[in-house]
């Protein structure tokens, strides 16, 4: 028979009390009482809900409601709105109001009271997602792969409800920014971000920006993927930067096999069935070598939740260094198991976790996107040129993207000559639809399907080529699904 203290041992290790602290729970309710711009300080930090005392959560809704509405919060306030919600004697009726508040001297630290309800809050929330999951986790009926989405689903809302932000000075700020504009000064052509590699495209957008969103869209047949793997080679294998690739259609393969065309200048197909010619495999050869050193991590998870994605990022930036995110791409993500009553919602959701991505780690995000099908009912005499309404399934990602590119080949429509009579044969459009820091307007580049590869134009316009010299290699490394 076990003695006391084991008994007692066996209670403290099984038998926790919720987190919480119900005498600051007090404090704070009467400091909202006695201070008129108390409210003001904890507004973002508290909801109803955060109080662990059921009589709390009433006051704090009747102190909330009082100040939405621009009313004075005080003792009889209070009392008054409470009784109006018919909550009063709940609460232990007018005497235990006024005992909250005689207690108090003073809401001198009622922010710091404040975060520690909310910790203790978001304990108790991880407590019962924890038993949630480990319930279900038992029942045998119960789909492990439905239960992780559900997890990750989960813990993903709770992260995004629980995300605060506190202001900036705007000193270190302009500091910041002068800084930034001093860099790009030394920067030939006034880079302050990565390199695109396109002359005219870094006109526009000074390089990829730091804490971006880039969505890249283009109806299928006008060689998205191949301009975002012309683009990481342009950062990656040109300028040494790491970048991620999130490949949700391809596998790494491949990727790489369309890379290796890119990169070593052999056609597509002769990649697919090994029959190159002597040039072409000492070509191979020689680049290969170089393209195993270059910082490019590819992800080839399928249908990739945008929880998980943001774990590997997270790590990536971490552990690699990684300096610019591409995902191929958005429609093919999903919400991690977060229920939604359509598809519209869940991408909309998707497109402002990947803003909110680019932001917390403070580089760019690009991600393609597809189009719906209105370009094709386009009359073929404006050109076919898709426009922001064409994003498909969700308004939401032209809001949150702070540049939409279009990849438009006229060509494709049989439409050989752009409105100002240039020849578009193996021609492709940059469009820029949306820039939220500069100009919008049209990109002209080469496009070479045979390698997957878009290029500066070679010559006879304002373009200049900088496509010129020896090709570097990168590294192809697979990150562990």
């Amino acid at each position: 028979m076990p003695d006391k203290k084991s008994n007692s041992k066996i209670n403290n290790e099984y038998a926790h009390i919720q987190p919480q602290a119900v005498d600051i729970e007090r404090l704070v309710l009467g400091a909202l009482m006695i201070d008129k711009d108390a409210f003001s300080i904890v507004s973002e930090i508290l909801r109803p809900e955060t109080f662990y005392e059921p009589r709390h959560q009433n006051i704090y809704k009747a102190v909330q409601t009082l100040n939405i509405a621009e009313n004075p919060v005080d003792i009889m306030t209070v009392i008054e709105e409470l009784k109006r919600q018919g909550t009063l004697e709940e609460v232990g009726g007018p005497t235990y109001i006024m005992d909250l508040s005689s207690h108090v001297a003073s809401s001198a630290h009622i922010e710091y009271h404040a975060k520690i309800l909310a910790q203790k809050f978001l304990a108790r929330q991880l407590i019962s997602f924890a038993g949630v999951i480990e319930t279900k986790a038992f029942d045998e009926t119960v789909d492990v792969d439905d239960l992780m989405q559900e997890a990750e689903g989960s813990l993903f809302e709770l992260s995004q409800k629980n995300m605060r932000k506190d202001y900036t000075p705007i000193e270190p700020v302009i500091k910041e920014a002068i800084g930034i504009m001093q860099s790009a000064a030394s920067n030939e052509g006034g880079l302050t971000g990565l390199p695109t590699g396109y002359t005219k495209l870094d006109d526009y957008t000074a390089g990829w920006q730091k804490s971006d969103l880039i969505i890249i869209a283009g109806r299928p047949a006008m060689g998205k993927t191949s301009f975002a793997l012309s683009l990481a080679k342009n950062v990656a294998v040109d300028h040494n930067h790491p970048i991620a690739f999130f490949s949700l259609e391809m596998n790494n393969v491949q990727l790489v096999n369309r890379l290796i065309s890119n990169v070593c200048e052999i056609d597509g197909k002769k990649i697919l069935n090994g029959q190159l010619d002597e040039d072409e495999w000492k070509r191979l050869d020689n680049n290969v070598r170089k393209l195993q050193s270059a910082p490019i991590y590819i992800d080839d998870t399928e249908g990739i939740s945008i929880f998980e994605l943001r774990s590997k990022a997270r790590r990536l930036v971490r552990e690699k260094k990684v300096e610019m995110i591409m995902i191929d791409y958005l429609q093919l993500m999903n919400a991690s198991g977060a229920r939604f009553g359509n598809r519209q919602e869940e991408v909309s959701t998707i497109s402002r976790s990947l803003k909110g991505l680019a932001k917390e780690l403070n580089i760019p995000v690009i991600a393609l996107s597809q189009l719906n099908r209105t370009v094709e009912n386009r009359d073929i005499k404006d050109g076919k040129r898709p426009q922001l309404s064409d994003l498909r399934e969700s308004g939401a990602i032209e809001q949150d993207a702070d540049m939409v590119l279009f990849v438009h080949r006229p060509e494709y429509y049989r439409l050989y000559e752009d409105a100002n009579g240039n020849d578009m044969h193996g021609m492709a459009q940059i469009i820029i639809a949306k820039h939220r820091k500069g100009g919008t307007g049209d990109v002209t580049l080469r496009f070479r399907g045979e390698y997957t590869r878009f290029e500066n134009p070679s010559d006879g316009s304002d373009y200049i080529n900088s496509m010129g010299g020896e090709i570097i290699g990168s590294k192809i490394n697979q990150v562990n699904s």
